[in-house]
């Protein structure tokens, strides 16, 4: 049996699938009423569920007449592609957050499986230099594994 949650992000796939335009506008209120939950409910979807990780923006307005936008992003070209890679990584990132990021551009179809494992396994040695050959300390380890993933993910984007 589907969680509530799985409910709810089915519903707004299917309404982002069903228009043109991969933009949908939305009342939390609705939604709370159809699925018959309280709208944190549809905040909690909303937050883990559309993320600009995962492709898409959410915009929100409260109030009598507030609405949701949900907007999924598009990647015409290879520039767009390559902006919205770096936002993602930042100028940061730790292991975990590499990871998580990796798996979700493979489940959105921008890397393949092999892809994603090679990425992981230079940032894992990364991570292992850091602490033994290397002297630097966990901040500047993450901005180099940033720097190191996004060459990783531009030279894919690019070829």
């Amino acid at each position: 049996m589907r969680s509530l949650t799985e409910v709810i992000e089915s519903h707004i796939i299917e309404l982002l699938e069903g228009n043109d335009e991969d933009v949908v506008s939305l009342r939390r209120k609705e939604l709370a009423e159809r699925f018959g939950c309280v709208p944190s409910q549809i905040n909690y979807v909303l937050r883990s569920r559309f993320t600009p990780e995962r492709g898409y923006l959410v915009e929100s307005q409260r109030g009598g007449h507030g609405y949701i936008r949900i907007l999924r992003i598009c990647y015409e070209t290879p520039d767009a592609r390559l902006r919205h890679l770096d936002d993602l990584v930042g100028d940061s990132i730790t292991e975990q957050e590499a990871k998580r990021l990796l798996a979700s551009l493979q489940s959105r179809g921008l890397l393949e499986l092999r892809e994603r494992l090679l990425i992981e396994v230079a940032l894992r040695h990364v991570d292992d230099m850091g602490e033994s050959v290397f002297d630097v300390s966990p901040y500047k380890r993450n901005v180099l594994q940033a720097e190191l993933l996004k060459r990783m993910l531009r030279s894919l984007v690019l070829s």
